[in-house]
């Protein structure tokens, strides 16, 4: 992996500093500083490395047409995260200990075993389970959407907040066949009115399509999706700001609700 310069290393460190004591950064001070995918994936790996922990999962960033042009790229973007950011809902989530979150709404997979980069699409039904997600997204900058450049984004472990997952199935037990895991619909509900939907078909036409492209990014960089380890794996709708309130993404498909309940401190709870 690429090597970091002295100045790229001290915005490694700026933004692990800025996930433990959540004052968030200025883009202008760190311009320039990352100005490739390549170094932007190494300033990722030192964040981590940073916080000591392992990596349990993965967000997969710009699975649409939509956001992609929003951040000037052709591709997806991986972020890893640790495992304290992997909620079981219905959860709480505390607004002071987040900068400026957005609420995605996602399928999350779970690997059974190894996943590997050579597998099908069908393969990775039969080894995975598979959640109905709220994702959190957040940055460690200012004023981050969309406006943060695209090399901040990934730097920033592709701006990863937090997940909130649902009931876990196996995945060929949720869907019949590969297609139809494209076809989920949510509905996205703040304090009982609905502000978004949208469909699996969203996500690169197939969110399969999503875990397969990390399987294989992650192989490209020495990398396994192990057993265990989860991926959300793409947005079903353009993200509105995540605000204090009760927010319920109901999906189809027997997935449930995910109830995500956000508030100034967790204490009013």
């Amino acid at each position: 992996m690429t090597e970091l310069n002295q100045r790229q290393a001290e915005f490694a460190q700026a933004l692990y500093q800025s996930y433990v004591t959540n004052v968030a950064l200025n883009e202008d001070d760190w311009q320039g500083v990352v100005q490739d995918f390549e170094t932007a994936y190494a300033v990722q790996e030192r964040v981590m490395t940073l916080k000591g922990q392992p990596t349990a999962g993965y967000k997969v960033s710009l699975t649409s047409e939509e956001t992609q042009k929003m951040f000037d790229t052709d591709a997806p973007l991986f972020g890893q995260q640790v495992a304290e950011r992997f909620l079981k809902g219905p959860a709480g989530v505390n607004l002071d200990h987040l900068n400026e979150p957005l609420v995605e709404v996602e399928l999350a997979f779970r690997a059974k075993e190894t996943l590997q980069p050579t597998d099908s699409l069908e393969d990775l039904l039969h080894k995975t389970t598979v959640a109905g997600a709220v994702e959190v997204p957040d940055a460690r900058f200012v004023d981050w959407f969309p406006s943060l450049g695209k090399y901040n984004v990934l730097s920033d472990c592709a701006v990863g907040g937090l997940v909130v997952y649902g009931e876990e199935r196996d995945s060929d037990q949720a869907f019949s066949s590969v297609e139809d895991a494209a076809t989920v619909h949510v509905d996205l509900y703040q304090n009982g009115q609905q502000v978004g939907e949208g469909d699996s078909s969203e996500v690169l036409g197939n969110p399969l399509k999503s875990l397969q492209w990390l399987v294989k990014k992650l192989d490209e960089q020495g990398k396994q999706f192990a057993r265990g380890q989860v991926v959300s794996s793409g947005t079903f709708l353009l993200p509105p700001h995540l605000t204090a309130g009760r927010w319920e993404a109901r999906f189809n498909h027997d997935f449930g609700n995910v109830l995500v309940l956000a508030r100034p401190t967790l204490a009013e709870f």
